[in-house]
This record gives C-alpha cells, sequence and structure tokens, in this order.
C-alpha cells in the first residue's frame, strides 16, 4: 500500500493558487452578470461556469501533476464511484464553483474548492473566493493561509449567547430545526457556499457553523483549513470526516476549543 508523501513531494501550494486564481477570473467571473442554468438530475442547478471552470482545471492539472486523478463535482456518480474506490496514490477532488445558486442568482457568495486526497486525507487544500480575490490554503501539518499571509483562527471567543453562526436549517432534520427555534447563539447566518463558509469560520467572520450534510468537495479543503487554522470539527454523530466510504457528512465546528464543546454539548442535550 502507499503511503502519504512528504509535504515537499506534493504540488506546490503557490502553484496551485495561481492555476485555480487565473481560471477563475477567466472563466468564473466573465459569466457572473449573464450566467444561464441548467438542472441536473437531483434538481441542483449547473451553469457553464462550473463546467468551463472544471474543464480547465482538469487540463491544467492533468499537465502539471499527471500522476493524481481528478474528481470534479460535475462528473457522473458512477465516474465519482469509481475514482473513489481507490485514493492511495492521490486523487484531486474539485468543486468548479460551489454556491451555484449563488452565482446564478447574482449573490455575490461563491467559490472554487480544490483539496488533494491522499490515502482518503487531504494533504493540500484551497478555496478561493473570486468576487473578493480572497484565496485560503493549507498544507497538513504546516499551517493555513489567507493570500499567502499565515490564518489563525481566533483562540478565544465571546460567550457562547453573544455568538453569530452559520446554520443551513434545510439539511437538518425537522427535531433539529425545532430545537434551534430556541437558540443558545447570538444570531444566525446562512451564506450558500459550503467551502467558503469552512474558511470565513476559519477566519473567525464566525463563530459557531452547523450544516446537515456535505458531500465530499463541500468539505474536503475547507476542512483542512480550519484544522490547519485552529478551529475545530466533526460531525453529528461524533465521527471525523474522512471514514471508509465517503458519506454525505454533517457538520458541527467551531473557532476553538472550549467554545466547539460547548456547541456540540447543547446540541447533544
Amino acid at each position: 500500500m502507499g503511503t502519504v508523501k512528504a509535504s515537499s513531494t506534493l504540488p506546490g501550494i503557490r502553484e496551485m493558487r495561481t492555476v485555480i486564481v487565473t481560471a477563475a477570473e477567466e472563466e468564473i467571473i466573465p459569466r457572473f452578470a449573464d450566467a444561464v442554468r441548467a438542472y441536473k438530475a437531483d434538481g441542483s442547478i449547473v451553469t457553464e461556469a462550473d463546467l468551463r471552470m472544471q474543464a480547465r482545471i482538469h487540463q491544467a492539472f492533468e499537465s502539471s501533476w499527471p500522476e493524481y486523478a481528478f474528481l470534479g463535482e460535475e462528473m457522473s456518480e458512477a465516474e465519482h464511484e469509481r475514482l473513489l474506490e481507490n485514493t492511495e496514490t492521490g486523487l484531486w477532488c474539485v468543486d468548479p464553483l460551489d454556491g451555484t445558486s449563488n452565482f446564478a442568482c447574482g449573490i455575490p457568495f461563491f467559490s472554487v474548492s480544490v483539496a488533494l486526497l491522499v490515502r482518503g486525507q487531504p494533504q493540500l487544500g484551497v478555496v478561493y473566493d473570486p468576487i473578493r480575490h480572497e484565496c485560503f490554503s493549507a498544507v497538513r501539518g504546516e499551517g493555513a493561509w489567507l493570500n499567502g499571509q499565515p490564518l489563525q483562527a481566533p483562540p478565544f471567543s465571546p460567550p457562547i449567547n453573544k455568538c453569530i453562526a452559520s446554520i443551513d436549517f434545510k439539511r437538518l432534520d425537522g427535531e433539529m430545526r425545532q430545537k434551534l427555534c430556541t437558540p443558545p447563539y447570538g444570531s444566525q447566518r446562512n451564506f450558500g457556499s459550503s467551502a467558503l463558509e469552512w474558511c470565513w469560520l476559519a477566519a473567525g467572520r464566525f463563530h459557531l457553523y452547523l450544516h446537515g450534510g456535505q458531500k465530499l468537495w463541500d468539505y474536503s479543503a475547507g476542512s483542512l483549513i480550519l484544522q490547519e487554522a485552529g478551529g475545530f470539527a466533526c460531525q453529528l454523530n461524533g465521527r471525523d470526516f474522512f471514514p471508509e466510504h465517503f458519506d454525505v457528512a454533517s457538520v458541527v465546528a467551531s473557532t476553538n476549543w472550549s467554545l466547539f464543546e460547548t456547541w456540540k454539548d447543547w446540541l447533544n442535550s
């Protein structure tokens, strides 16, 4: 069986960032004001920007790092299953446009998310916000960055009743939605791009996070960025995000350990 490569032999994070930023500026931004949408079999929206961005990244990565397989959100479910059978030698996991509904409606909150999985664990992660020109990135064991500067989640936070929480209500079950009618936090938001929400949490722009179900490309890069920035996260059932099978995962997260424990305890009470 293969082993996780040392970071010195992984693709360069700077080169990754350059490819992703350039592609987003050329493929996503020019289409933002004129997005023509279509609907996939599951009812979710896809635009030309999703498809062009995925093709652009695939071509660039295949040219620079041909040793790694490539999984993009816009591939078929059968292709996803085939690719996830073996991540030993490395697999790119790409969401070319996370927050497509926002993008298609003209809401300026969406992102590009790219992670490199080796033996089922993310080793590199990049999330780029082309509206704000903010590029979040991380290398396992080496830290996280925002536009190349070190990124650290705030080690302290307000009391939970003064905190801002990002909550995705539509993916939570009825019992949890009812429980949140009397929340412990001060106010709440829902932004609409899971990958970018991980990064905003890592940057301390809100304090608590709850999501009922994310797919692999939603959490692969963002969870690594939060972890390397010093934040904490798990699923509602307490499990990690990278089990043997890459299932849809719920998210409970916060910026520091004390608040994370308080948040988990309240949710499970």
